[in-house]
């Protein structure tokens, strides 16, 4: 049997974000690669069927080439279980991204060696450091032609307030580049043009040997030498005490595409990214070594595979050690469930999970039964927090072509509310849905969604409205005067609790002001 601590000492859970086009995609087929998880490489370039990276399993995904749902990887390597979540890249899909960053404990930042730090990497980030989330970065295509090293370290410091150690440095870069030295092993890495499954070895060599000359040439291995004194010089050395505090971050330089520096990476995933942490809930920090299973959904997923109409609640395991067929409570509502079928993912693929640890991510099949954020524990009455619904951007009413499906059409609506793609508001004066999203490509894949699975053909109209609040009161009579004072902007949510739908932010601004001990909420704990 396997000892807890062991376990959970063996288990990195992380994610990786970047801005589309960075190489989060091809990164993470060959992480899998590498971990030996699938035998194919360049699935990303490959033809018919396998033109897509394994985590991509939705049409919308396929046709566009983006990343619009988080998926989960497990496999193993060098004697560790590394748990990686494939977060959305694309700018609309920050709600599910940030609730998948609430289950990692370290993350992977991705950069583009010719762009640096882009819009949506800053977004991420900025979730990251609400967590303290550890942050690796990558620096990604160093085999093309690229920015200045010194320019690229020195945005990821003053943009993100970070401190940066490489641990490796580029010799060259684009159509220079010879390879990569390891600071911290002393080896250099030499690069060659080759693409597949040609994973070149590391040689040991200090700087000063002569032998580095004759590999990478005079003027690049004084290239090198130079400026790694430099960086010696005005980097801090890597604290592993200030990584996990999440103040620095080490730098690793490669190209995914070319399987160069991957495995270095992943090794320095290994020795750095933090095993399980401590998660927030309430009433108290649950720690990951108590004997008491514990953890949270925070993924809802319908129908992975069309042909069962399945329902899979994406569940971080917190704390204890789990075997499959316990019996949980489910807080929210009080009762107990026996977890019969669990399963660990590689992207579509599943295996059943007969026992877990913290850190790991387990799939529970269930018909609505689990929504995201909520608990389950072996007894106690926990709510891990920091798991919230983001008011909508984007407000719309639907269209349903055919009027005889409205049954079928709400089914679909609230489903996919389930899974936090989109909120679902019912107008209390009895008109039509409004379909509330973060970002407008998920109108796309919702109508997308609701024909491929559903068979429904539907689609968007203006509502009027421009934005979205909860309202909350300490006094519950106040809620009612204000219902009554605006009764074609008040809506319901699938839980029941009062929105206040506002027709632009003049509206919201003058009903703040008329009402100031009302609660007009951007963000919600969910329930």
């Amino acid at each position: 049997m396997t000892d807890l601590s062991d376990a959970i000492a063996r288990r990195r859970t992380f994610a990786i974000i970047s801005h589309p086009d960075a190489g989060k995609t091809t990164l993470t087929e060959k992480l899998l690669l590498f971990g030996g998880a699938i035998q194919l490489a360049g699935a990303v370039r490959a033809r018919g069927e396998q033109r897509r990276a394994r985590s991509d399993w939705m049409a919308i995904e396929r046709e566009r080439g983006i990343s619009v749902t988080a998926s989960v990887m497990s496999f193993e390597h060098d004697g560790l279980s590394f748990n990686l979540l494939d977060t959305p890249g694309h700018e609309d899909f920050s709600e599910d991204t940030y609730r998948t960053l609430t289950a990692v404990d370290s993350a992977v930042m991705v950069l583009d060696a010719a762009k640096g730090i882009e819009t949506q990497t800053r977004k991420l980030f900025e979730v990251c450091r609400l967590r303290d989330v550890p942050i690796i970065t990558f620096i990604n295509k160093v085999d093309r032609e690229a920015r200045d090293t010194f320019d690229l370290l020195d945005e990821i410091e003053k943009t993100l307030a970070l401190d940066v150690s490489p641990v490796t440095w580029p010799i060259g870069m684009g159509r220079d580049l010879n390879g990569v030295y390891d600071l911290s092993a002393d080896q250099v890495l030499l690069f060659e043009q080759t693409r597949g499954d040609h994973i070149p070895e590391g040689l040991d060599m200090p700087l000063d040997d002569p032998r580095l000359d004759g590999l990478v040439g005079e003027a690049a291995a004084a290239q090198l030498r130079n400026e790694a004194e430099l960086v010696r010089g005005a980097c801090p050395p890597f604290s592993l005490e200030a990584y996990r505090a999440g103040h620095l971050t080490p730098v690793f330089f490669g190209s995914a595409l070319r399987n160069f520096g991957v495995r270095e990476l992943l090794g320095g995933i290994g020795r750095l990214a933090p095993p399980p942490r401590p998660q927030p809930a309430a009433p108290r920090l649950v720690d990951p070594l108590e004997p008491a299973v514990s953890g949270f959904v925070f993924k809802v997923q319908a129908n992975m595979d069309p042909n069962h109409r399945d329902r899979i609640a994406f569940f971080r395991l917190c704390s204890g050690r789990f075997r499959r067929g316990m019996k949980l409570k489910h807080p929210r509502s009080g009762k107990t469930m026996a977890v019969v079928n669990p399963v660990f993912f590689l992207a579509r693929d599943r295996e059943l999970a007969e026992e877990a640890f913290p850190g790991d991510i387990l799939g529970i099949p269930n018909h609505g039964a689990l929504r995201i954020g909520d608990t389950l524990s072996e007894g106690e009455d926990l709510k891990f927090t920091g798991i919230p619904s983001f008011a909508p951007e984007l407000l719309r009413r639907i269209r349903l072509d055919d009027p005889l499906k409205a049954k079928q059409l709400k089914k679909a609506l609230e489903d996919l509310a389930e899974e936090g793609v989109s909120q679902l508001f019912k107008p209390l004066n009895g008109s039509t849905w409004i379909v509330g999203v973060v970002g407008q490509l998920q109108f796309d894949v919702i109508a997308n969604r609701i024909e491929a699975e559903y068979n429904l053909k539907a689609g968007f109209e203006e509502a009027p409205y421009e934005t979205a609040r909860w309202i909350d009161a300490d006094d519950k009579a106040l809620l009612r005067k204000f219902a009554d004072a605006n009764p074609s902007a008040m809506a319901e949510d699938r839980d029941g609790a009062l929105v206040f739908l506002a027709r632009n932010a003049w509206t919201l601004s003058r009903a703040q002001q008329d009402f100031p001990d009302l609660r007009f909420l951007a963000t919600r704990e969910q329930h």
